[in-house]
């Protein structure tokens, strides 16, 4: 029998995330709602700063992504700069440059109680900034991403996030996606120096 993959958890064990996640040196935090979620994003990022994000259905659905295209937040937006190069080799450059970004936003697949974050890609093109490259992380996580442990969050990875994402592909004429690229983000470690932003929101956000 498939868990309950959409459900929202209760406060306590919302909390006992967030501490499992403040002692594997993350900085999590939580929203009650999706603009809540955004407006914190809005103060966590100094103008100037450049910014890299991810494709994610949270961050559309929370805002963010439409702020980011009517462009009123002077940061400087290196997706936007990727995407508006057309011609082949500067795009490269720019995708090898975007990796430096003060600050990378995106999501997870999952994030265990006791910790752990669970990423999975196609490409592999937001795994750089996850896993060194951009000082700041910001992921903004829906709570019921939520699960017990680590191997019932790889669980949700495959039995969940994968069969809606493939499907979503197919729909609009890819051939689908597939899970090439896995990380389980277990600690961030102090001497790295970065700060690990993961925002709870009290609502069912994305996969």
């Amino acid at each position: 029998m498939l868990m309950a993959y959409d459900a929202t958890p209760s406060k306590i064990t919302i909390e006992k995330t967030m501490a499992a996640l403040a002692e594997r040196g993350h900085l999590p935090e939580f929203a009650e709602t999706r603009a809540e979620a955004l407006r914190r994003i809005k103060e966590l990022i100094p103008a100037g700063a450049s910014i890299m994000n991810g494709a994610s259905r949270t961050l559309e659905e929370i805002g963010f992504v439409q702020f980011l295209q009517e462009g009123n937040h002077g940061w400087n937006n290196l997706h936007a700069a990727v995407f508006a190069e057309t011609d082949p080799a500067k795009k490269a450059a720019l995708r090898r440059q975007a990796v430096l970004s003060d600050f990378y936003l995106g999501s997870a697949h999952a994030i265990a109680e006791t910790g752990e974050i669970v990423v999975a890609s196609n490409s592999g093109s937001q795994l750089p900034h996850l896993v060194y490259t951009s000082p700041n992380l910001i992921l903004v996580v829906g709570a019921q991403k939520i699960t017990p442990d680590l191997d019932s969050a790889l669980a949700r990875l495959r039995e969940h996030v994968f069969p809606l994402e493939d499907a979503r592909m197919k729909s609009t004429g890819a051939p689908g996606s597939f899970i090439s690229k896995l990380l389980v983000i277990y600690r961030e470690p102090p001497f790295g120096g970065r700060k690990s932003h993961i925002i709870f929101v009290n609502e069912k956000l994305g996969f």
